[in-house]
């Protein structure tokens, strides 16, 4: 058996591949065994590099850790009522993205990913709110651009109009500096994201698997929507 492994977005993706030869012999007039048939792949499924089941840029990734997903019918949502679609209400919902962190700078993706069936328009900056693991609003400066918190992020681009598909998805980064200046103030640590993507729209919350480890600087910046491109 050879068994290859590769990484998709922390989840390590195993192939077996086995080669079956014909060993000992079969029934009387009979031939070696035949080797085993390899997998199919059916046209469409494989992902940007070719392997069955690599995510689609742009694409939902059923493999992603997806918050905001429909809870049992007849259980009660986070806004108190049951739910058994399969896309929250509002048609969009929020995936928490890749992250970087060097020398106490961190830098983090959110996703908005159209789960609805109609297009959806992104025109700017979302409203962030960050919240602890209570749900207790975090006391930080939320701005749209960098925040003066680092130069050279690409977060102070000029907002473009994005226009989402169903099934496509927007990034937006978020950028801050875990830094203690201050050893009398608490550190401050968000757990939760409240996020209004547009004017107008329903806020939509976000469960962090990595924390925004702010430290007391009571800084964070946030770019514009930009689209998930192929």
């Amino acid at each position: 058996m050879v068994v290859v492994k590769r990484w998709v977005r922390g989840v390590v993706l195993t192939v077996g591949l086995v080669a079956v030869a014909g060993c000992g012999t079969g029934a009387a007039g009979s031939g070696p065994a035949a080797p085993a048939p390899l997998p199919t792949v059916t046209p469409g499924a494989s992902g940007a590099s070719g392997m069955p089941g690599a995510p689609r840029v742009g694409r939902v990734d059923p493999s992603a850790p997806v918050y905001g997903a429909p809870v049992s019918p007849g259980a009660p949502s986070a806004s108190g009522s049951g739910s058994s679609d399969a896309c929250p209400e509002g048609g969009v919902r929020l995936l928490e993205g890749a992250g970087d962190a060097a020398m106490g700078l961190r830098v983090a993706e959110v996703q908005l990913v159209n789960c609805g069936t109609k297009p959806y328009v992104l025109n700017g900056h979302a409203q962030v709110r960050v919240l602890d693991r209570q749900r207790r609003p975090v006391e930080v400066s939320v701005a749209p651009g960098s925040n003066g918190v680092a130069t050279g992020t690409g977060l102070d681009a000029a907002p473009q109009q994005v226009t989402l598909q169903p099934g496509q998805a927007a990034r937006m980064g978020l950028v801050w500096r875990n830094l203690v200046t201050d050893s009398t103030v608490p550190a401050a640590e968000g757990w939760v994201l409240d996020v209004l993507p547009r004017p107008g729209a329903r806020r939509q919350t976000l469960e962090l698997g990595r924390s925004i480890d702010l430290g007391n600087t009571g800084r964070l910046g946030s770019g514009p929507w930009t689209a998930v491109t192929p």
